[in-house]
């Protein structure tokens, strides 16, 4: 599903949240664990794009730090048989909210985070250049928690303060057949009915 904000880009709009981020692109309600995985986006881009992920290391469980050292470049991938295809690989997202809701974030919103891969939006490729990522710790076979959706929903409307958002999707959305996160369980009406003057694109 793709949510299309149907009212124009104000800047400071009224605050449906009291999160903050401060002029570096960091949100003071994350922690921050600084990703190496990140680089400058084009000069030309305008950062218009939310995209909602899942991930979860290994797969289906949920708790460990796994998916932390993944973005920090310091995963052993000895530690699990499912890690061996993750050596070397160099990836990263703005933002990871895990199941009790707590906040974590690896790069700078006003930076270029490594989370799309290859993607395409509306014609557009290469989401990374204009996109903010937000990973929510799960899989596509689990509902995701009312803790997760409170701090996805108090992130979300602090972003739309502070970048001209207009369309969130999912990472399914825009590389459709190679990805399928966030998946079946993640409750796009809910999340939908939390902000304000935003409308499914059909």
């Amino acid at each position: 599903m793709i949510l299309k904000r149907i009212n124009p880009f104000q800047g400071e709009i009224p605050a449906a949240s009291d999160w903050q981020m401060d002029a570096q692109g960091w949100c003071q309600q994350a922690q921050i664990l600084v990703s190496p995985n990140f680089g400058p986006r084009p000069e030309s881009a305008k950062i218009d794009l939310l995209v909602i992920h899942n991930i979860s290391l290994p797969l289906a469980e949920f708790g460990g730090n796994y998916v932390l050292d993944l973005f920090q470049n310091q995963l052993d991938c000895d530690a699990h048989p499912s890690f061996s295809d993750l050596r070397g690989l160099q990836v990263s997202s703005h933002f990871l909210i895990r199941r009790d809701g707590q906040l974590f974030q690896f790069v700078s919103g006003l930076a270029r985070a490594w989370h799309a891969g290859i993607s395409s939006f509306h014609g557009q490729d290469g989401c990374n250049d204009y996109s903010i990522g937000i990973e929510l710790e799960g899989c596509d076979t689990s509902p995701f928690s009312d803790a997760q959706y409170h701090s996805l929903e108090q992130l979300t409307h602090c972003l739309l303060r502070h970048f001209p958002i207009q369309y969130i999707a999912g990472h399914q959305d825009i590389a459709p057949g190679r990805k399928t996160d966030p998946g079946p369980f993640f409750e796009w009406v809910r999340y939908q009915q939390s902000l304000s003057g935003w409308a499914v694109e059909h």
